[in-house]
């Protein structure tokens, strides 16, 4: 039995051009050395899209690569994830499904106690025998889990897979610790293979009662700390018992990180320059991390775009920077250790309110500043038109602002 799986291609995700193009090809070429390798079948293990209802240009190439697996005879098999989830529970994904291109293999019934029953998804050729619970945003999808009837899952024999879109609280590295997850108890024991997705991490583990529990990580990376991780997309390839990483690799990738280290903004320009002129950049994505604390100078003196122009000469394809852990002394205002979002909110209005006279009794202007957080944060309804939701905000802080 051979097959592959792969996860949170997140087609059409990056707004910018140049990068939306390499996530495209990264998942075109995964496809084609899929379909080389003549595996039975492709487990996608959610996040297909970057969202529930895709551009029209991403679902072209999805249903492209997909009609060509179909061509060379291997199934498709996928459950969804949180990006490719609607709640009105209409995505593009059943169309795909409708077309025949491929088979969602969460299936099952509830009963009237509430347990989740599952059925698997049996592949003809290989008789592989396939379930699995779909992801949902804020681990909503927690609620399958608790429900599921695992025993029953547990007791069927025959070759069986575990499609999941959810974080194992055992598999978290280390700066996803604070991420909500799930223990691995929650799935089902004793199946061949469990295909993740959703933690864009590469991770292939044996867990007491888990054999091959696996995240193949994203096809192409969707964010710069995962440009910096990963370099680029993978994927896995199963082959009777054994497990092969495979890189997805269409361009060249470099990684900067320069430490300030209280240097002077002239100091910085000049270092960072001469590192940046050091390294083989043409037809590469660069990014570039800038850390520690400044010494004199401002953030914006950093020259940048005198930088960037240098790498674009030397036949760059795209370049990135990040500087949310660079330090500047003379704007440290606000210094919170809280962990829940209220008692952020809390602390950053106290100590804003202490600094300013605005004629309003605390507690009255606190609230009134919470409240205006609450409506502006407010987010469109499913099928509410721009304008209508823009109105709908505008009432609201108007309402709340005594202005009407």
């Amino acid at each position: 039995m051979k097959f592959a799986h792969i996860a949170d291609c997140h087609v059409g995700g990056w707004r910018e051009p140049k990068l939306k193009e390499i996530n495209y090809r990264s998942f075109s070429k995964a496809i084609d050395e899929i379909i080389s390798e003549k595996v039975d079948f492709l487990l996608i293990a959610g996040d297909l899209f970057n969202t529930s209802f895709p551009a029209i240009d991403a679902l072209k190439l999805v249903f492209k690569k997909l009609k060509q697996l179909k061509n060379a005879g291997i199934p498709v098999y996928y459950i969804a994830g949180s990006h490719d989830f609607s709640p009105s529970g209409k995505t593009m994904l059943d169309i795909i499904e409708e077309a025949g291109l491929a088979k969602d293999v969460m299936r099952g019934h509830v009963d009237d106690e509430g347990k989740l029953h599952l059925k698997f998804t049996i592949d003809e050729k290989t008789l592989a025998k396939i379930t699995g619970i779909i992801g949902k945003r804020g681990m909503l999808d927690k609620k399958y889990y608790e429900a599921l009837a695992r025993e029953e899952l547990e007791k069927e024999d025959g070759f069986k897979i575990f499609m999941f879109h959810t974080t194992i609280s055992e598999l978290k590295p280390k700066n996803l610790e604070k991420m909500e997850g799930s223990p691995i108890s929650f799935l089902p024991k004793g199946f061949d293979y469990y295909a993740g997705g959703h933690v864009h991490i590469v991770k292939a583990v044996d867990i007491e009662g888990y054999e091959n529990v696996v995240y193949p990580g994203p096809t192409f990376p969707n964010s710069f700390s995962e440009l910096e991780e990963l370099g680029s997309g993978s994927y896995y390839i199963y082959e009777d018992g054994k497990l092969e990483f495979r890189k997805v690799e269409v361009i060249g990738y470099e990684k900067v990180e320069f430490d300030c280290k209280n240097k002077a903004v002239e100091e910085i320009n000049k270092l960072l320059k001469e590192e940046l002129e050091n390294i083989d950049v043409k037809d590469k994505i660069v990014t570039i991390r800038v850390k520690g604390n400044l010494g004199t100078g401002r953030l914006s003196d950093i020259d940048f775009k005198s930088l960037f122009k240098g790498l674009y000469d030397k036949g760059a394809y795209f370049v990135m920077k990040n500087t949310t852990a660079v330090k500047v002394k003379e704007f440290e205002e606000i210094k919170v250790t809280m962990d829940s979002v209220d008692e952020i909110e809390d602390n950053v209005i106290d100590e804003h309110l202490g600094q300013i006279n605005i004629g309003l009794e605390k507690d009255k202007e606190k609230e009134l500043t919470k409240q205006l957080i609450k409506a502006l944060d407010s987010e469109k309804d499913e099928g509410e038109k721009v304008k209508d939701f823009e109105d709908r905000l505008k009432a609201e802080v108007n309402k709340l602002l005594e202005l009407v």
